[in-house]
């Protein structure tokens, strides 16, 4: 199992992203992950295209880009074109999954595929053969600093053995209330990315709380 950190800019300060951004550069980090939300799909909007295109022109990490979104088919190449290294739609916003994914390869981007909470893993069954990656979400997606929802932690679990029984390079991502704690017992549960916003970028220090985060 891989130990990956992608810091939310979803937390970060606006008015120095680009300063962020070198920070995370800078840092033990594998990606930086954006949080795309229309208000519809999710009762917030956050930021979309410009704010990835921008991003593109100076970062050195891959971008994890989350699209929670109604009809994400539509924006998908926009985000790809963008910079999107890795595009994660919703399984509960895709109503033909399958083709949504083989989609994402096509245009020359890793696919994942995002669980909410309520969702179990035993509907990936299915689809995982074809996924680069799994999104869990350890908290309800809309807002940043919620509660980490404890029942993750049996899901990621039951995602690793599905994973390993099918002898798959497909990665576990794992987004919300991520610290020290629950990151620890994360990675212990065949977590592979852990997604950290408010926790790396309202620390003292963030740079070390992305390497204390990878060395748990």
């Amino acid at each position: 199992m891989k130990r990956i950190i992608a810091p939310s800019i979803l937390a970060a300060d606006f008015n120095h992203l680009g300063r962020d951004i070198e920070m995370i550069n800078n840092s033990e980090a594998g990606y930086i992950h954006f949080d795309v939300m229309d208000g519809v799909f999710v009762p917030n909007i956050s930021f979309g295209l410009p704010v990835i295109e921008h991003v593109n022109k100076i970062a050195r990490k891959p971008l994890d880009v989350h699209l929670m979104i109604v009809n994400p088919d539509a924006l998908i190449p926009s985000f790809v074109n963008a910079g999107a290294s890795i595009v994660t739609v919703h399984y509960e916003a895709c109503a033909h999954l399958h083709r949504t994914v083989q989609y994402i390869k096509k245009l020359g981007a890793k696919a994942s595929v995002c669980l909410n909470p309520h969702t179990p893993v035993s509907v990936l069954e299915n689809i995982i053969t074809e996924v680069d990656m799994v999104l869990l979400m350890s908290v309800n997606p809309g807002f940043g600093g919620q509660s980490f929802i404890e029942n993750t932690y049996k899901k990621v679990a039951q995602l690793r053995e599905l994973i390993d029984r099918n002898k798959l390079e497909c990665l576990i991502e794992v987004d919300g209330g991520v610290n020290y704690e629950t990151g620890k017992n994360l990675f212990d549960n065949g977590a592979d990315v852990l997604v950290a916003g408010s926790f790396v970028f309202s620390s003292v220090n963030p740079a070390e709380t992305i390497r204390n985060l990878k060395n748990l």
